[in-house]
Order: structure tokens, then sequence, then C-alpha cells
């Protein structure tokens, strides 16, 4: 089993940044697949960002060159750098773990994006 705590949301205005984080309660190292999702009000969840089996990296189209996703090992924990933020970023980002065939995620953490 895998448990996934999120944080880092909050309000922004567009033009910011924030910094998403998720902790594992295992090392990730053993994990296949980790990333972020969203999911905007009224909408299915979407991929955001992932790394995948052999440590390669998904990004939506819509998020290329303003998030960036990475991760510390030694801490368990996947980041979430999202810069230049628009109000259409506006969403709940969960973590998610592809462990064993499961898929593990965390409980949301808000990101709005509003003047």
């Amino acid at each position: 089993q895998v448990q996934l705590v999120e944080s880092g949301g909050g309000l922004m205005q567009p033009g910011g940044s924030l910094r998403l984080s998720c902790a594992a309660s295992r090392s990730i190292r053993s994990i296949n697949v980790m990333g972020w999702y969203r999911q905007a009000p009224g909408k299915q969840r979407d991929l955001v960002a992932t790394f995948t089996s052999g440590a390669s990296i998904n990004y939506a189209d819509s998020v290329k060159g303003r998030f960036t996703i990475s991760r510390d090992n030694a801490k368990n924990t996947v980041y979430l750098q999202m810069n230049s933020l628009k109000p259409e970023d506006t969403a709940v980002y969960y973590c998610k773990a592809f462990y064993y065939g499961v898929n593990y995620w965390g409980q949301g953490t808000q990101v709005t994006v509003s003047s």
C-alpha cells in the first residue's frame, strides 16, 4: 500500500508560482509511475506531469515549459513547480502512484489562480 499526502496549494495571481509536494509512505524508488493530475470543476481528472518507468517524464501540452516535475528519493517526495500560472490552471491537484497494479491517490490540494 502507498499513502500520499499533498501540500503547497493555495491562491495565486496570474503569472505567479507555486510548488506542490507529494510525500509518499514508502520508497518512491519502488513505485513504477508517480506524478500529478488535476481536476477542474465539472471536468474529468487529467494528467499534468508524471515520472514513468525508466525515469522518463510526460507533461500535458498545456503545461509544457511552465511546470516542472521533480523528485527527492531520500525524502520520498515528488514535487511540481508551477510557474507562469494561468486562471485555467485552477483545479484540485492530485498526486498518484501506480504500484503493483494499483492506483493510489492523495487527498488533493486546491490551486486557485485569480486576480
